[in-house]
């Protein structure tokens, strides 16, 4: 039997943005179905409560806004709520997709915030971005001059972090373009052959200390950066890029294919699967790959782009369907057609660019079991768009909705991922 994954602490994803904190007023918002889901046509109703110290609030301020997400709302108003509850009419949707009711309290000067969006049909969502037609072969292409760039894999061992079980490794990998693949890589010390598990980042730039305790446990473990830079270094000097340098680095040279940014990434991910299947510590058959938000996302390109991928979790994947404000709904992270970045970005080479790197074209290479994983109140990833990715999955998948979570996850949530992918394992002897 394969060990089990105990990896709870790896699905712990809190890259973009953390976990909200209590506050002392609190804004609920309510759809009038418990499942949240509505069928195409069918009107709904929010109910918006205000709570102090776990009370009705009377005569709080409040404003609200309804609307397809991240779209202008279609309806808004400003009213004092007399009991501190308030029912509104929410109407309905004619398309697939999502109708969010966003509610802002004003209470002693500060402004308190809930939020809620109802689901219409949202397995019927399909996508907006172009397939190219080209598409495999671009790849293809793209992992054949990987493979002819040599590995040349750098292991330098950090005694530090090193533990009675387990050696901590910074990995250091050749790229194309000569540029190099950074991450934390913790191999256990006991000889046998052992499942790998590859863990992808969120956006930001950032140290990263390697998933330790995994590898404790009988697991080659490697988390990877994406930037081409050590992940080792002061975090002031991650700080100094994320301001400088990579500052936007998610659309630059955007107008050019084969100079966008994420292609490196991309090929990155490959070839640290490259490397993990090289170790002779590796069992040779069980490796997974996981992430949230452009961890998620990365988890679903990796899968598609390498069949030694057998697993994949991902978290509120972003990067899918980016295109989707184009065609008058939420596009996903990082938001290249809307705002203020909708006049820079809306141009031909630009958009057909992002066709090669939207993962909902990955996701159609998918065939390995996935487990999938967000919240319909994602702000950061709009549900919009990761159904649009998840719809054209082809191989075995599994959603867990947690319906009031935005860009952060619930304890249970993770053990349930975690439980589902010591299933696959155990499965898999």
């Amino acid at each position: 039997m394969k060990r089990l994954l105990l990896i709870l602490c790896l699905f712990q994803i809190n890259d973009l943005v953390a976990q909200p904190a209590e506050r002392l007023v609190k804004v609920i918002v309510s759809p009038d179905h418990a499942d949240w889901l509505y069928k195409l046509g069918e009107p709904v109703r929010f109910t918006v409560a205000v709570y102090r110290s776990n009370v009705l609030l009377p005569a709080a301020r409040l404003r609200y806004e309804i609307g397809p997400e991240k779209m202008e709302p279609t309806r808004k108003e400003t009213v004092t709520l007399k009991n501190g509850t308030l029912a509104l009419d929410g109407g309905t949707m004619r398309t697939a997709g999502f109708l969010r009711c966003v509610a802002t309290a004003e209470v002693d000067g500060k402004e308190y915030r809930g939020l809620a969006t109802a689901a219409f049909d949202p397995l019927s969502i399909q996508p907006t971005v172009a397939n190219p037609a080209d598409f495999r072969q671009f790849w293809d292409n793209a992992k054949a001059d990987l493979a002819k760039v040599p590995m040349d894999a750098r292991m330098t061992l950090l005694p530090e972090r090193c533990t009675e079980l387990t050696n901590v490794y910074q990995l250091n990998l050749q790229n194309i373009n000569n540029s190099r693949f950074y991450g934390i890589l913790s191999v256990p010390k006991k000889e046998g052959k052992y499942p790998a598990i590859l863990r992808v980042p969120g956006a930001g730039v950032r140290p990263y200390n390697g998933l330790i305790a995994e590898a404790d446990k009988g697991f080659i473990t490697l988390e990877v950066g994406i930037h081409g830079v050590p992940v080792t270094m002061d975090a002031s000097v991650y700080d100094n890029l994320s301001r400088g340098p990579l500052n936007g680095y998610q659309a630059a040279n955007l107008d050019d294919r084969d100079r966008y940014y994420y292609k490196r990434v991309y090929l990155g991910c490959v070839r640290a699967v490259d490397f993990l299947t090289s170790l002779p510590q590796y069992d040779g058959q069980n490796l997974a790959v996981t992430g949230g938000s452009q961890g998620g996302a990365l988890s679903i390109v990796t899968a598609g782009l390498d069949s030694r991928v057998k697993w994949l979790g991902a978290y509120y994947p972003a990067l899918a369907d980016v295109t989707g404000y184009l065609h008058g709904r939420a596009g996903g992270w990082p938001h290249l057609f809307a705002g203020d970045n909708l006049a820079y970005n809306n141009k031909p080479d630009r958009i057909r660019t992002t066709g090669y790197y939207d993962v909902v074209n990955f996701a159609r290479l998918v065939n390995v079991p996935g487990y999938y994983s967000w919240g319909y109140n994602d702000e950061t990833c709009p549900p919009t768009s990761m159904y649009a990715a998840f719809n054209v999955i082809p191989g075995p998948k599994t959603l867990d909705v947690y319906h009031d979570t935005g860009h952060w996850t619930y304890p249970e949530q993770t053990e349930k991922m975690t439980g589902w992918l010591m299933a696959q394992l155990n499965g898999a002897k």
